[in-house]
């Protein structure tokens, strides 16, 4: 039996359902359990990587299926390429239901293939990674690296179903799981102070022991990045608080490849909220919790480049538009504000 609860729906004790734009149906649950139910009656063609056909192979060869390498090194056009080649060969074509299997850079990565390929065919995705379940694989945007700068092409355009399974969550290694935490903690400050609370009492190894309450809040970071894509799909506005952080965790990546982007963002957060207090925008005390949380989750917040090298990439940001960026601080546990501010002003705040 399901209980409605428009536009979010509890479908079992642990599974929820919360729909996007009326095209997007994100369920958290059995993978095993729910495909059945939301595969279209289509050819499904796989897209996938290596180490997931390792761990779930029985699944992924249920179809046919391309797989891609591991790492951001693998999130390129390149890629995109072969995958278009290899769909070509499979005969793959707009009756095809493309299903991606995995963590962020193959579902980003199948996305922007299945958006692309034949001016676009059907797909969904099974999202394996804790940083794929609320973050990467929800909301519709789709892309790829260019030049080492992050999703510089890319689409939206919403997968009819993402599947977050917090049981194949087991699969993944301390630090993976950790870059997860970083996007939760993310979304608890822009608009849910009780998930950042939650987090604050529940310490990362005790959240990976227990699934429901791994889904509880997995749930609850969702559920913030969905009121806002509904309000704001293609981030002319209210999306952009979801890039809290990001604006300098971005560029940390581009300048090193010493953080993977959980860490990245972790870095951003602290910076960003330092910035904020200076500005008169967050008490220091909520500062202190922001960076007090990510430290205890286990998150180095120091950069791995020198601030002058970060704020040069910052002018590289596809985010930007001219010499204006769009800034978000947070202004409280549960609130933040995007602010409209040139390049040189950013610049000056970490001078």
């Amino acid at each position: 039996m399901r209980y409605f609860c428009s536009p979010i729906q509890r479908v079992t004790n642990m599974d929820y359902s919360i729909k996007i734009k009326d095209r997007s149906e994100v369920v958290i649950g059995s993978a095993g359990d729910l495909l059945p139910r939301l595969l279209p009656d289509k050819r499904v063609v796989v897209v996938s990587d290596t180490n997931i056909d390792r761990h779930y192979h029985s699944l992924v060869n249920r179809y046919d299926h391309v797989l891609i390498g591991l790492g951001e090194a693998s999130k390129t056009l390149v890629t995109a390429d072969a995958i278009y080649k290899k769909f070509i060969a499979m005969g793959v074509d707009r009756s095809t239901f493309v299903l991606a299997i995995g963590g962020g850079i193959v579902t980003d990565v199948a996305g922007f293939v299945a958006s692309t390929y034949m001016r676009g065919v059907e797909f969904g995705f099974v999202s394996t990674s804790l940083l794929g379940q609320v973050d990467a694989s929800v909301g519709g945007k789709n892309g790829v690296n260019v030049d080492g700068y992050k999703n510089m092409v890319g689409t939206f355009t919403q997968p009819r179903f993402v599947v977050c399974d917090v049981n194949m969550l087991r699969t993944l290694p301390e630090r993976e799981l950790r870059t997860g935490m970083a996007e939760m903690i993310k979304a608890g400050i822009i608009a849910d102070g009780e998930l950042f609370s939650i987090l604050e009492r529940t310490p990362l190894a005790e959240l990976a022991k227990n699934p429901e309450m791994l889904g509880e809040v997995v749930y609850r970071a969702i559920k913030v990045k969905a009121d806002i894509v509904e309000r704001d799909e293609r981030e002319h506005g209210d999306r952009r608080k979801l890039n809290l952080g990001h604006t300098l965790a971005h560029a940390i990546e581009k300048s090193s490849s010493k953080m993977n982007h959980g860490e990245a963002v972790a870095a951003g957060l602290a910076l960003i909220a330092d910035a904020a207090v200076r500005k008169g925008l967050l008490q220091a005390a909520d500062k202190d919790r922001i960076c007090s949380l990510l430290q205890r989750t286990g998150f180095d917040l120091t950069p791995p480049a020198a601030m002058r090298v970060l704020l040069k990439a910052v002018s590289k940001d596809k985010k930007s538009e001219g010499d204006m960026l769009h800034v978000v601080f947070p202004t409280a546990i549960g609130a933040c504000e995007v602010v409209p501010m040139p390049l040189e002003e950013f610049r000056a705040l970490f001078s």
